[in-house]
């Protein structure tokens, strides 16, 4: 009765509407609740994403290059014999800086002792061309330290080494052109300088030439040709001119024994006055101490460090790896060989100039010719730019020659644009590279001012350097496993299945997979040969050790005063340092060596290499602020080239986006295949009796 009322049909009403808003809210609750869930997963989906696109990424630019160096195929003409990398390594590193660079460092920062300064940089330059002809040896493909990047710490920095070595081979190119058409310039009374700057003056400092050199731009189009038409005539004119070369620095070493005074390296203040007082010159040059070092032991250290710069050029043997008939002979021999070669050279001129004149009297520009007027034989100063003209044509070639192969290896691996590896086929040079590389050269020779970008040149070429030595390190330490590891990822996509298979089936494989580094491994590894643990050991401590002397180098370059004043603040940090790059190479000592048989290896492991990255980071922190800014400038057009090109159109991305699609299909095949495994035993009995 009391539901029946009307008071009664109100509260169940109201009862009603509650537990429909009561269901309202829990049904709003749990959307809000399943919504921040959601978000909260969509937030956590995406970090995820963002992480293994990141790792990708990473992956990416540490990526290594394969390469089959049991192959003997090549696009290139197999003819170049040992004897014409010697002179190819001679003609590139003997330029016109054997006529030039005595005088200027025996005169303001060496002396006599410009013989120890020669010396010192061969024995530096010697660690390098070590380092380089391991390499030879090990990986005879084109592509010299750039490849050599590639095979060994990744993508990114073989993408830096090459972009900077062309910087190097094209600044080089363009500067000896300009040397070649100023030298000849001189022989006929400064007639192309006073032409073209009468009617062609370009006015602007610092930038611009102060006019337009063609005869320069001739001269590298000529050459230009002679690369394109083929390696065998190019290495035909390099020999010529590089034994008319060797010819006259024979004779300017001879007649300097000859006519030369031992009196000029013992000379003595009293010398250097009597010169003032009777000389009717407006100046001489710095005397220092007299003697056989007046500049002390100082001048000689900065001397060498100016002297290295004079065997740069061997590298150019290194990217003749697909070109010459026996490389993993040819490549090490012709740069040992061509070093030894130079040195001589330099050594004999450096002591015969110094014994024919005074230090304080050399001319900086033309030392030889004054030198022999001084003694009498002025006609011979037409030998001598004989010889500098031939300097100069085989220092050119040196420089031109390797510039387009390095390009072309970059664009065979995809890191430039792939027209550039085309190749003639008659010819089978490396043809649009060859022409893209002396235009650019040409028309740097043309327009720029390269005062101020020579030491770009320099920059690129240490990097380079330092790089090598570093890879040196690091292969020599990996197990064989890793350095054979191109073999079977060369072959075909079953072969590779099996391989993989069997290597995880295996016993040793299971050993291999523990690559955690403990304490007692650093110092005490418990194997003979090369383990992955002790090559990840050796990457980290050859990364560390960069590291750590890059530090050294600075200090000892930027706070030199304070150092030499004993300033706690820079004496204990260098002292660190030190200890702890001594540490580091211990740890390095202590790791197994593989036991690889190469027809060249660098002794003396690992201490040569590291002492080679030494005086390589060393002269690149010398380098000025400016050429570091410029130095950035021309990395950062190389970063837009690399990202947005390079890094997509990389072989090695191309070929493991291959491998991806191949693994998801064989995978999807094997379980169609092996789907039996999957169903009960007695089922599979069942199967098998039916």
């Amino acid at each position: 009765t009391r539901a029946s009322s009307p008071r009664g049909r109100r509260r169940k009403g109201n009862s009603v509407i509650r537990e429909k808003r009561q269901k309202r809210t829990g049904l709003a609750l749990l959307s809000t609740l399943s919504l921040a869930t959601s978000s909260k997963e969509r937030k956590h989906t995406s970090i995820n994403m963002a992480s293994k696109m990141m790792e990708t990424f990473g992956k990416k630019l540490i990526r290594r290059r394969i390469v089959d160096c049991n192959s003997n195929e090549t696009r290139f003409v197999r003819c170049l014999t040992t004897l014409d990398l010697i002179a190819l390594g001679v003609g590139s590193t003997l330029g016109a800086g054997v006529y030039v660079l005595a005088g200027e460092v025996a005169r303001d920062k060496a002396g006599p002792a410009i013989v120890l300064c020669f010396l010192i940089s061969a024995l530096a330059s010697v660690l390098a061309g070590l380092c380089y002809a391991e390499f030879g040896a090990r990986v005879p493909k084109t592509g010299s330290a750039y490849l050599y990047s590639y095979v060994t710490v990744g993508e990114i920095w073989a993408f830096i080494t090459g972009w900077n070595l062309i910087l190097s081979y094209v600044l080089g190119t363009a500067s000896v052109a300009r040397a070649w058409s100023s030298t000849f310039d001189n022989l006929i009374d400064q007639r192309i300088s006073a032409f073209f700057g009468n009617y062609l003056k370009m006015n602007f400092p610092g930038v611009l030439a102060k006019y337009p050199d063609l005869f320069a731009v001739i001269l590298i189009l000529l050459l230009t040709g002679l690369l394109a038409f083929g390696v065998s005539e190019s290495a035909l004119v390099n020999k010529i001119f590089t034994a008319i070369n060797l010819m006259v620095l024979c004779f300017v070493i001879i007649t300097g024994f000859v006519k030369g005074d031992i009196k000029n390296w013992q000379l003595t203040e009293s010398d250097y006055n009597e010169t003032y007082i009777n000389s009717t010159e407006s100046a001489a040059g710095k005397f220092g101490s007299g003697g056989f070092t007046p500049f002390g032991f100082f001048g000689v250290l900065t001397g060498a460090a100016t002297c290295f710069y004079a065997f740069v050029g061997f590298d150019c043997i290194a990217t003749t790896g697909e070109e010459a008939k026996n490389p993993q002979k040819s490549i090490p021999i012709g740069i040992v060989v061509s070093l030894l070669v130079c040195f001589v050279a330099y050594f004999g001129v450096s002591a015969a100039l110094t014994l024919m004149m005074p230090y304080y009297k050399l001319n900086k520009q033309s030392p030889l010719p004054e030198a022999f007027q001084y003694v009498g034989w002025e006609p011979a100063r037409y030998i001598v730019a004989v010889g500098s003209l031939c300097a100069l044509s085989t220092s050119l070639l040196g420089s031109m020659f390797p510039m387009p192969r390095v390009i072309y290896a970059m664009a065979q691996d995809g890191l430039l644009f792939r027209f550039l590896g085309n190749t003639h086929k008659t010819t089978r040079t490396p043809i649009h590279a060859t022409i893209v590389s002396g235009i650019v050269a040409a028309i740097m020779a043309l327009l720029f001012d390269l005062d101020v970008l020579v030491d770009l040149m320099s920059i690129g070429t240490l990097l380079a350097y330092s790089l090598v030595a570093a890879c040196v390190l690091i292969l020599r330490y990996q197990p064989s496993e890793h350095l054979n590891s191109d073999l079977y990822e060369m072959t075909q996509f079953s072969e590779i299945k099996s391989s993989l298979t069997s290597q995880i089936n295996s016993e040793d494989y299971q050993v291999e997979e523990n690559t955690s580094v403990s304490l007692k491994l650093l110092f005490y590894p418990d194997q003979q040969s090369p383990s992955k643990c002790s090559g990840l050991i050796i990457y980290i401590s050859v990364g560390i050790l960069s590291g750590v002397v890059t530090c050294i180098c600075i200090i000892l370059a930027k706070c030199y005063e304070q150092l030499s004043n004993g300033y706690t603040y820079c004496v204990a940090p260098l002292v660190m340092l030190c200890l702890a790059a001594a540490v580091i190479i211990f740890v390095m000592w202590k790791q197994p060596q593989n036991k690889m048989s190469l027809t060249f290896k660098v002794p003396l492991l690992p201490f040569l290499p590291v002492v080679s990255i030494f005086v390589n980071i060393y002269l690149m922190v010398m380098m000025d602020v400016s050429t570091w800014a410029r130095f950035g400038i021309w990395m950062l057009i190389g970063f837009v080239i690399y990202f947005g090109y390079g890094i997509w159109n990389s072989s090695e991305n191309q070929q493991s986006s291959i491998t991806h699609v191949n693994l998801g299909s064989q995978e999807k095949m094997d379980k169609m295949l092996d789907f039996s495994t999957l169903l009960p035993t007695e089922k599979n009995k069942e199967v098998s009796t039916a």
